[in-house]
């Protein structure tokens, strides 16, 4: 993988969330099968650090913030941004995916 970026206000939002959860060392970004168009994102905090080295997955790390990809989700997320949006009411984690060719109409999956 040659890169995975992490905005200021997505770094911010996770360790933000690790402190009012009162554990874990980060966030993994990751994909799976499913919906429309054929994949989605994943986003769960990791409790501690994966099991089997570093041999099976990156950490990329923003302003103290840790984001854990695994080498299989590597090809659809090489490149990719996360980033924390606000839109009116809504907020949360969004992923800039320049790998992602086309997504579903409802916009929870995406086709690489």
């Amino acid at each position: 993988m040659n890169s995975f970026k992490i905005t200021t206000e997505a770094a911010k939002n996770i360790l933000k969330n690790i402190l009012q959860r009162g554990h874990g060392v980060g966030i993994h970004v990751g994909v799976k099968t499913t919906g429309c168009s054929g994949l989605a994102y994943v986003l769960e905090y990791q409790d501690e650090y994966p099991k089997g080295g570093s041999a099976n997955y990156a950490v990329f790390t923003f302003e103290g913030a840790n984001v854990f990809v695994f080498d299989r989700d590597y090809p659809y997320l090489d490149g990719a941004e996360l980033d924390y949006v606000r839109n009116g009411l809504n907020q949360g984690f969004k992923i800039n995916n320049p790998n992602s060719r086309d997504e579903c109409g409802c916009g929870e999956s995406f086709r690489v």
